[in-house]
């Protein structure tokens, strides 16, 4: 070790474990000189690092525009190997590499301009009271303004606009990705399985636990009981649980069949689409969508078991407790030539919970 790396070349004192002490430790050390880059001095070389700041915003601009290309054209479910990661999602990984080089090149285009051609002289401020009087907002102005002005903002004409012009694309990658939210519902919502049902080509009523079809003789007074849509043509042998999209289309499909006395039917438009007293409502609350199952044979009432929603099915399944919006939509149901409870036509209102699209 060379003699000025020894303790005693630093001032320490003689006495083993001694250190010098400064007369004032808070004393403040100043800044050290201002050294002008090359880019303050040497106008070509500000000029290449503007170019490179703008090259930077434009690769950002061309990443988002390739994010969006590939979210457009690359298949969701397409997989290729890529070493070292192995096999991936095609287009996981063309999205993530697209706006990380995009928010990348913003950030680093950010970075350099402020390095090599925003002004780098430091000025010490002295500690104020938090409130800031007329005089020092007056000052912050005029440091923003004088900021803005050896930013080279406007005189820079084109870092100011590849800037702009990747700032202002990075946002669709965001807007893109709210596609993935799901499919636009369209008007899927507003169709059942019953809608194929006519008149010349009606529907049966099948029960659910016996997969046969119903007669108005098979319900008694004061029963509930649940059916699904019968033989249609899009589905010939009917709603069968092993269907692929089964649990998609129960959820809309399913019916509660009650019976009540004729006189006992308060909403005469409810009487009229049953028949003999036997109520096709649908079984999915208009509340979140849950089956109802609880039928209280006294007072007609049927409640559902999530949020306790209550509906009077000799009112026409009127709301009269709970959160639910609407009243459970009916089924108008007739006999065919056999005696079968057939369903004419789908529902009069759009089954399920409220949502915006919602035409009722």
């Amino acid at each position: 070790m060379s003699d000025d790396k020894l303790p005693q070349a630093h001032g320490a004192g003689e006495g083993h474990g001694e250190a010098a002490v400064a007369d004032n430790p808070f004393a403040d050390p100043g800044l050290p000189p201002h050294e002008p880059r090359r880019t303050d001095i040497d106008e070509r070389a500000a000029k290449r690092a503007e170019r490179q700041v703008s090259l930077l915003f434009i690769v950002s601009m061309l990443a988002t525009v390739g994010f969006i290309a590939s979210y457009v054209s690359i298949n969701a479910d397409r997989i290729v190997y890529i070493f070292p990661l192995g096999h991936v999602s095609a287009l996981n990984f063309a999205l993530g590499m697209t706006l990380g080089v995009a928010l990348f090149c913003i950030g680093a285009g950010a970075v350099h301009w402020a390095r090599t051609l925003m002004s780098d002289v430091e000025l010490p401020a002295e500690r104020h009271a938090i409130e800031a009087d007329d005089e020092t907002r007056a000052d912050v102005i005029e440091q923003f303004k004088t900021g803005a002005a050896e930013s080279g903002f406007g005189r820079r004409k084109m870092i100011r606009n590849t800037l702009i012009g990747s700032m202002a694309l990075v946002p669709l990658s965001g807007v893109m990705l709210l596609r993935d939210l799901g499919p636009l519902p369209e008007k899927k919502l507003d169709v059942t399985g019953w809608n194929e049902a006519t008149p010349n080509t009606p529907i049966r009523l099948v029960n659910m636990n016996t997969n046969e079809p119903m007669k108005a003789e098979d319900i008694v007074v004061g029963s509930l009981t649940f059916a699904k849509p019968g033989p249609s043509a899009s589905r010939p042998a009917g709603l069968q649980e092993s269907d692929e999209d089964f649990q998609q289309a129960i959820a809309k499909d399913a019916l509660m069949l009650i019976r009540i006395q004729p006189n006992d039917i308060k909403d005469a438009d409810s009487r009229d689409l049953g028949f003999e007293g036997v109520l096709a409502y649908s079984k999915i609350c208009t509340h979140v969508g849950c089956p109802i199952s609880l039928y209280e044979q006294q007072t007609h009432h049927a409640l559902c078991p999530c949020h306790q929603s209550t509906f009077d099915l000799s009112d026409g399944a009127r709301v009269i407790f709970g959160p639910a919006g609407h009243p459970l939509p009916q089924l108008k149901i007739v006999t065919d030539a056999s005696g079968y409870l057939v369903a004419p036509g789908g529902f009069q209102h759009p089954v399920g919970p409220s949502f915006w699209e919602r035409s009722e």
